[in-house]
């Protein structure tokens, strides 16, 4: 019989990952090594340009910076530990770490969660209310929605990571993920963890579905804003700000319904392990691809910085 104990008694955690397909693990290791170097560079590279060029002081980029900040954020607590795990025989975690992780990885998520929906705020505010746009995205506002952002996030991960605490868990510890997330804690229980699941959907909808709804909305409004449009110029550069957030919070919320929204008991761990893989590596690295490629602001902020 698996020993019963409680979650403050363990002493760390055995990360499966993807070692039930060991001919993976160098492929891995250096498809996750490239595109983490890809995301400092490229995110790193966004951030400093937004700074250095005063033509991209505008609240778009404030919270674009955020973002791309919260990304570096978020590789940084996951993807380094992923990489010692992966390249060396030891793939154990101690609880300590483990509890760290997860609460910045929750955070950090939950955090950008609430953050795209300010951004969708601020494209609609530029799109639907251009007049009083300088009024509604006032820089001192800016700054308070981004605390806001900061401190729902970290309260929502206060809340998961402590009834997480509470679990009873079994067995050798063996966490059947690649990094520690309270789906993949919650199948350690050898109690009834319907409780849990649902403590786990509320709070996930509210970081989930409704900022959904919240964007959809906006973005139906700035819809109907840009078919009373007749100005091609005004046209591209709308789909030029709004085209990429649009992108950006599919490829962020899409994998995240899916992980958060539905008992973990009813996923199929493969596809979930491949879902977080590109939740965590990719999407990162493809969000500042998508700004430069599509808003041509930042190509410009370069060449006005070379020429000088």
């Amino acid at each position: 019989m698996m020993e019963k104990i409680n979650a403050s008694s363990k002493g760390y955690f055995f990360s499966l990952g993807f070692s039930n397909w060991p001919h993976l693990e160098v492929v891995l290791f250096a498809f996750i090594l490239v595109f983490y170097i890809m995301t400092l560079l490229g995110n790193l590279f966004i951030i400093v340009f937004s700074y250095l060029d005063s033509h991209l002081h505008t609240p778009m980029y404030f919270f674009l910076s955020k973002l791309f900040f919260l990304d570096l954020c978020y590789t940084t607590s996951s993807i380094p530990q992923l990489l010692v795990k992966r390249w060396g025989l030891e793939k154990t975690i101690s609880y300590t770490s483990n509890m760290i992780q997860l609460y910045f990885v929750l955070a950090l998520e939950s955090t950008e969660c609430v953050l795209l929906v300010v951004m969708c705020y601020d494209c609609y505010a530029a799109v639907c209310r251009p007049l009083h746009y300088t009024v509604l995205m006032h820089p001192h506002f800016c700054h308070l929605l981004a605390m806001a952002c900061w401190v729902g996030g970290f309260t929502n991960s206060a809340l998961h990571s402590s009834f997480t605490f509470w679990v009873p868990l079994c067995g050798y510890h063996q966490v059947d993920h690649f990094f520690c997330e309270v789906p993949a804690l919650l199948q350690l229980s050898c109690a009834d963890t319907h409780a849990n699941e649902m403590i786990l959907i509320v709070p996930s909808s509210v970081f989930v579905l409704i900022p959904r709804v919240l964007i959809l909305r906006s973005y139906g409004a700035i819809a109907q804003a840009v078919l009373r449009m007749q100005s091609a110029t005004a046209l591209q550069k709308i789909f030029g700000t709004c085209g990429a957030h649009l992108m950006v919070v599919s490829l962020f919320f899409i994998p995240a319904m899916y992980i958060y929204l539905q008992p973990s008991s009813g996923n199929s761990q493969n596809r979930v392990r491949f879902i977080a893989l590109f939740y965590t590596v990719v999407i990162p690295r493809l969000n500042p691809l998508i700004y430069t490629l599509i808003n041509k602001d930042v190509i410009q902020a370069v060449k006005r910085l070379m020429g000088k």
